[in-house]
């Protein structure tokens, strides 16, 4: 009867490493480097901050922006002050009117 014997090779007990440190790498790379990974939630932070601060201006430009309407709408200015005002933000004249540039404005 015959039997066959097989040589034990190196090469066969480092298949199954191999491989594992093949996809261990895979994941570590994307998890430092991916779409979600360490670098990506740094940039994300960052940016959230930079959102975050103009938040805040938008939101202090806002509430300045309402105490001006709720100051023009209180009743207690004439009806000319309140034309002069939208004019002058708007930039609007009538045709019949003459501007003056004063430049220590």
């Amino acid at each position: 009867m015959w039997t066959r014997h097989h040589k034990s090779r190196i090469y066969g007990r480092l298949v199954v490493p191999v491989i594992t440190a093949c996809f261990m790498s895979y994941f570590i790379y994307h998890s430092i480097h991916g779409d979600y990974g360490l670098i990506a939630s740094k940039n994300f932070e960052q940016h959230r901050q930079i959102n975050e601060r103009k938040l805040e201006k938008l939101v202090s430009e806002r509430q300045a922006l309402e105490k001006k309407v709720e100051r023009l709408s209180d009743g207690s200015l004439m009806k000319d002050a309140v034309d002069e005002q939208a004019r002058y933000a708007l930039n609007l004249l009538r045709p019949d009117e003459i501007v003056i540039f004063d430049r220590n404005l």
